[in-house]
């Protein structure tokens, strides 16, 4: 692959699916590249989201349409599978 195809994926999109994809792998939904075992660790998921919650919030307004949609419909799936795992933790 050469320097020109790898700087042309890298988009805000890419950007926020990559951190997405960790707070899953965090939340236990997606198995660990590195182990290929999936566990929950809702400290590190809880911060990922914030993470992308403060991304979206310093990001406002500079946003086009589609990845405004992408940043909120990752969001609403990321707090609602946190909330999920937690009500599991306390069971």
């Amino acid at each position: 692959m050469s320097e020109d195809q790898v700087h042309s994926e890298v988009s805000f999109e890419a950007f926020i699916l990559s951190l997405s994809t960790t707070a899953m792998v965090h939340l236990g939904i997606v198995p660990d590249p590195a182990t290929q075992k999936a566990s929950a660790n809702l400290p590190a998921a809880r911060q990922m989201i914030e993470l992308i919650g403060m991304l979206q919030e310093k990001t406002k307004g500079n946003l086009s349409a589609p990845e405004s949609q992408l940043i909120d419909a990752v969001l609403f799936d990321l707090r609602m599978n946190y909330v999920n795992k937690t009500k599991e933790e306390k069971k």
